[in-house]
């Protein structure tokens, strides 16, 4: 089991502090808005998953002003130590360590630290499109499976290649279309090894989904999740064959596994047409708890937890039972961030679990 005891930051954000350690399982950061809260989290973000949660480029980790940044971790690991560091050069270039020593490969790192991240923004997951509920699957998955991560890697880099074979076809009406069933044949064999992974993985992921609806609403109502995929249907090749005019045409693969999604409908309507506020609260927390506890069945031990700004979004009855849930009956370390020094010290103490107050 993994527990991060301290964290030193340089030029990272507006990180208040340089340098924090924790003594507790359970650490709550507060102190107003605008002070760096989130860029702690977002720190302890990087050390597992080599990037930030929130910002699309490293460069935009950097604080204003400089080039570059800094963020070294120290875990208790297995009954010794580890240390994760992640350096932003000044030129852009990133390196990642793992006890001083150097990874070759970022990926190969993902799923030592497992970490689950619910942040406010998250509720975009139920409320826009399917890119945001694919990230959150490539992301849970790639945790327990490193093969599946490598053939994601490999999917979007030929993807890529396809679509600019395309737009380049475009001005050739006469280009020969050799390299293109090259393209199309690799693209299937990694889009059906990833369709028939997600699928695997979904039929035990989305009990616990249901299942945590129910506890985190309370209510009646019924949900059924779902994940929808073209490859249900047709085997990925034919897919290709049947849109190639239309691809061509479009400049752009309309087909595959980047376009499938991770549906919800509740008593037999789609969910997002149809819910309140509050159950769309209760189906991101449902999708983020069952997250978490895959990963523990997966890993033997509960993952990370970083609870950025919830007590914002949650009322009492919701916040008091998913802390219960993740701090008392999983035991594992929690990092929260709140703006109200004593509505988290009043709710943590209620719990009974040890815990530390930082204020920034």
């Amino acid at each position: 089991m993994a527990l991060l005891q301290e964290i030193r930051t340089l030029q990272f954000r507006n990180c208040p502090v340089s340098s924090l350690v924790f003594e507790k399982p359970v650490v709550a950061i507060c102190g107003p808005n605008g002070r760096g809260k989130t860029n702690i989290l977002d720190a302890i973000h990087y050390l597992g998953f080599t990037r930030s949660y929130f910002s699309q480029t490293d460069a935009g980790s950097v604080r204003f002003g400089c080039q570059g940044f800094r963020i070294e971790g120290i875990w208790g690991w297995n009954g010794g130590r580890m240390t994760t560091t992640c350096i932003l050069r000044e030129t852009g270039k990133k390196e990642f360590m793992v006890d001083g020593e150097a990874m070759t490969r970022f990926s190969s790192h993902i799923g030592r630290l497992p970490m689950v991240f619910i942040a406010p923004d998250d509720i975009a997951l139920i409320n826009e499109g399917g890119e945001g509920r694919r990230k959150f699957m490539d992301t849970l998955i790639s945790q327990v499976d490193p093969a599946y991560l490598e053939a994601l890697i490999r999917y979007n880099r030929i993807l890529q290649e396809r679509n600019g074979l395309l737009k380049w076809m475009s001005a050739q009406p006469s280009a020969s279309l050799t390299l293109l069933d090259v393209l199309d044949h690799q693209l299937s064999v990694e889009g059906t090894l990833i369709h028939q992974v997600r699928k695997r993985f979904m039929e035990s992921f989305l009990p616990s989904m249901t299942a945590y609806y129910e506890e985190v609403s309370g209510a009646a109502e019924r949900i059924v999740p779902q994940y929808v995929s073209q490859l249900d249907a047709e085997n990925m090749s034919a897919l290709l064959l049947k849109g190639r005019a239309a691809d061509l045409h479009l400049q752009r693969t309309r087909t595959g596994i980047h376009r499938d999604d991770l549906e919800t409908r509740m008593d037999g309507l789609p969910f997002r047409q149809t819910a309140s506020q509050g159950q769309r609260k209760s189906l991101l927390f449902a999708m983020k708890l069952a997250a978490f506890e895959v990963l523990k069945r997966a890993k033997g031990t509960p993952p990370l937890l970083l609870l950025d700004d919830i007590f914002e979004k949650l009322d009492e009855r919701r916040m008091e039972n998913l802390l219960h849930r993740v701090c008392v009956l999983n035991n594992g370390q929690v990092f929260l961030t709140d703006t109200h020094r004593e509505r988290v010290s009043a709710i943590l103490g209620g719990l009974n679990v040890p815990f530390q107050l930082i204020e920034v």
